[in-house]
């Protein structure tokens, strides 16, 4: 069994939208579905195959909307389930699919279902969550929350603690309960019926917990209820699943995604992410570490070539929880259109399927805070507090939260170079950043050699070269700042070079250009012996 299944997800590319940062068309501040539906033609020229949709379901907000309280219903401030049902229409008729991110780990504890379970011990919807009596009269374990402290959340009214991975507005669903899988399995059936082409599945990997045990990722269960909801729901349509998966590994995700097991199409794995934190007991992401290009190319090299034909990968710099990498890795002062093109060829060239985060494309970065007061992210908000505690500087602190604080990738879309970057009328959610002036979508339209045409090609011969989809991948023996691969496929041969670094580097190789296919510089026409500039990057035909 080979996974040339020719599947459309397999040489799409996704674009995630962020909607409360995406373009506002009230003056309320917040980006609504009004808005994206007014941008479809952007992403359409942008020429992208699906729009992966952050949450924009009914939402208390305490985490920016994966808190759901209804998840048949849309947020106020997004707009109505009319609006939503025209974004599905208008998407589709520019060929681009909607993928609704799916929080099915937790709900909100504003949801019904909670509100019903906090009830009392004997109320029907009580063993929809996961209570647990306490022990000694503290919290039942030590299992804590991602957003720092007790996993436990005492409930006065029954003396039960209840769990919450996340923050304590989001107490877990109990995956073990039959009538949960099945209302899930529902309320899935209700979007892939309106059209949806998909999934994106939050913390996915968590749904098998078992608590007691102090297990959270990958339980025993896990890939019996993906398998049970595949069968249910989305194996019946000709739609894309993606997992939220972060403790995935290469033999993990063939589990996930090998076709012949019916879960899931692919996963997010995290391995690339984590490279520059410190390793060892007690080290958080917050503790930063800078990044080891050997240790880079070694594990995406892995992720290219261990999945064989049993897997399909995905291929990501940045998203909605991740600093911008032509911040993080690149050089967004003095290089920065060089280095954001560099990280996309070197991605876009790569097998799987590649996720542009919005402004990606037009080479946004991260806009440094000074204060906390600055930041809205409550993972943020939590560590600064507990770190503060701790004995860790303000300074310390806040050099982390720009480092690593998800606000970098959530501040407003650059529009154009007006005020708030024409994301809104009205004062924005989360301050937009000062270079909206220099970098936004009026400006790289205008420029044919900007970043956004670049991701305009790379996308063009994904859809035109059956060598991107499917190709060999082989890495090259190189100097350590240059990532170079080789992709073979029926008789063809290209050749992708980056130098990722400030400095000039050696490349060296046998291979005769026959077609430059895209570069972020002049490449010259013979490569045998080079000097490459700073950031250079291309992709050729040999």
């Amino acid at each position: 069994m080979t996974v040339k299944q020719n599947k459309w997800w397999q040489s799409a590319v996704l674009y995630q939208i962020y909607p409360r940062s995406f373009q506002d068309t009230t003056g309320n501040g917040v980006g609504d579905l009004r808005g994206i539906i007014n941008r479809l033609d952007y992403l359409e020229k942008l020429g992208i195959t699906a729009i992966w949709l952050s949450p924009v379901y009914k939402s208390p907000n305490d985490d920016n909307g994966y808190d759901i309280s209804d998840y048949e219903d849309i947020m106020d401030e997004f707009g109505t389930m009319d609006d939503m049902d025209e974004l599905i229409e208008e998407a589709k008729s520019r060929n681009i699919r909607i993928i609704m991110d799916l929080v099915v780990n937790h709900t909100s504890d504003e949801h019904a279902w909670f509100v019903e379970a906090k009830k009392g011990k004997d109320n029907p919807y009580r063993d929809f969550y996961v209570w647990r009596d306490p022990v000694n009269g503290e919290a039942p374990n030590d299992l804590t929350s991602t957003f720092s402290g007790s996993a436990w959340e005492f409930d006065e009214a029954s003396g039960q603690y209840y769990l919450h991975l996340f923050s304590k507005k989001q107490p877990d669903l109990n995956w073990e309960n039959e009538t949960v899988r099945q209302k899930v399995n529902d309320m899935m059936n209700f979007w892939l019926e309106k059209g949806v082409g998909g999934f994106r599945m939050d913390v996915i990997d968590l749904i098998g917990k078992i608590p007691d045990e102090k297990i959270t990722g990958n339980g025993p269960k896990l890939h019996e209820y993906l398998k049970e909801m595949n069968e249910a729901t989305f194996g019946n349509y000709d739609v894309m699943t993606v997992g939220e998966t972060w403790g995935a590994t290469p033999e993990i995700a063939k589990m996930y995604s090998d076709p012949d097991r019916h879960e899931l199409s692919m996963v997010f794995q995290f391995e690339h992410v984590g490279l520059d934190q410190e390793r060892g007991e007690g080290k958080h992401k917050w503790d930063l570490k800078p990044l080891e290009m050997k240790d880079l190319k070694e594990v995406l090299s892995k992720w290219q070539t261990s999945l064989g034909d049993q897997g399909w990968n995905s291929l990501f710099w940045n998203n909605h929880d991740l600093p911008r990498v032509v911040s993080r890795w690149g050089n967004d002062k003095e290089y920065r259109v060089e280095s954001a093109k560099a990280f996309a060829i070197l991605l876009h060239m790569m097998k799987g399927t590649p996720y542009i985060y919005q402004g990606e494309e037009i080479g946004m970065t991260n806009y440094p805070v000074s204060s906390i007061d600055e930041v809205e992210d409550i993972e943020s908000v939590n560590m600064y507090h507990e770190r503060l505690s701790l004995g860790f500087t303000k300074e310390e602190i806040i050099t982390s939260i720009n480092g690593k604080g998800r606000d970098n990738a959530r501040t407003p879309m650059q529009w154009d170079k007006t005020e708030n970057a024409g994301f809104t009328t009205g004062t924005p959610w989360l301050h937009v950043n000062p270079n909206h002036k220099e970098i936004n979508v009026e400006s790289a339209l205008e420029d044919k050699n900007s970043i956004f045409y670049t991701y305009q090609k790379l996308i063009q011969l994904r859809k035109d070269n059956p060598i991107v989809v499917w190709g060999e991948y082989e890495l090259q023996e190189t100097a350590d700042k240059v990532f170079s691969y080789v992709r073979t496929y029926e008789n063809k041969t290209w050749l992708v070079v980056t130098n990722l670094s400030n400095e000039e580097q050696a490349f060296k190789t046998d291979a005769k250009i026959k077609e430059v296919l895209i570069e972020n510089m002049a490449t010259p026409k013979d490569i045998s012996n080079l000097t490459l500039k700073p950031w250079q990057a291309f992709a050729v035909e040999i």
